[in-house]
């Protein structure tokens, strides 16, 4: 009796191994006249690996074929956003930037209650975590504040995170964290602001957070429908951004800000020369003029 043939594993066509460079450019000009973000040539095989990922959950033959489809959807449609989640990088934790952090609990927090007690605002505080990705940096805010604000209960407290991505608006929404995201988390705010799940490497945040808490999707390059927040945080995106793209986001923010506020950015973002209109105080920390 004859031994059956070994059953070979079906591997995609050579031409799915990677985007050529045409297609390439194609994918960066789309990427760029949507949402601002630079790909280099450089990032071809990462290209490549996560616009894979979207050909097998479509069920979409080639590359060609799906950036035509791409190039048919609305910003907002379900696959367009699926798109931007897998080719917008994600990797964050809490506490990210020990010396920020500081600044927040010791200075700003201290400057706030001075302000209100002089009498020159009310209790209220409105922050906007521009570019939150799954939550990190939002919940870091609140545990700040909760921990360090003074009777933080008598005050109004909104807290904004938004992103660019859908999947990652909606993990952050359910304040729920690895171990990894977790590692830098002083010990004390651990126990009082988070549950772990028993039996797993898994965090969530309590209402005590949650509570100052909103998340929604939005696209720096577009114009923002809300203003008077007090500070906002926008770190860790400029980088992939031209000097163009640059200038149109930290328009957008800087409306946004009431005056006498700040903008938080990374330290590596390249925006001195764009926030002329600010007071630089730190090389990440820029205060808007009061009029």
């Amino acid at each position: 009796m004859a031994l059956p043939e070994l059953v070979k594993p079906i591997l995609p066509p050579s031409n799915l191994e990677q985007v050529t460079d045409e297609e390439l450019s194609k994918f960066a000009n789309l990427i760029y006249e949507r949402t601002g973000i630079r790909v280099s040539p450089q990032k071809k095989t990462l290209l490549s690996n996560r616009v894979r990922r979207r050909l097998r959950q479509t069920g979409i033959e080639n590359f060609a074929e799906y950036f035509t489809h791409l190039k048919r959807l609305r910003p907002g449609d379900a696959e367009w956003n699926a798109f931007l989640q897998e080719i917008t990088t994600h990797e964050t934790y809490l506490f990210r930037d020990e010396v920020q952090w500081q600044w927040f609990s010791n200075t700003f927090l201290a400057e706030q209650v001075a302000q209100v007690k002089a009498g020159k605002k009310s209790r209220s505080l409105k922050i906007w975590s521009a570019a939150c990705s799954t939550g990190d940096e939002a919940t870091t805010i609140a545990c700040c504040v909760a921990g360090c604000l003074p009777n933080y209960q008598q005050w109004k407290i909104e807290i904004l995170g938004t992103d660019i991505g859908v999947g990652a608006v909606e993990q952050a929404s359910s304040a729920v964290f690895g171990e990894r995201a977790m590692r830098l988390v002083p010990e004390q705010y651990r126990l009082r602001f988070f549950n772990k799940v028993k039996d797993a490497q898994i965090w969530n945040a309590k209402p005590i957070l949650t509570g100052m808490m909103s998340f929604r999707q939005h696209n720096l390059m577009t114009p923002f429908r809300e203003d008077g927040f007090d500070l906002v945080f926008l770190k860790n995106v400029l980088i992939y951004f031209d000097a163009t793209s640059k200038r149109t986001v930290i328009g957008h923010v800087s409306k946004a800000i009431r005056p006498g506020g700040l903008l938080l950015a990374g330290a590596a973002e390249g925006i001195a020369d764009m926030t002329k209109d600010f007071t630089r105080i730190q090389p990440w920390l820029f205060r808007r003029p009061n009029k």
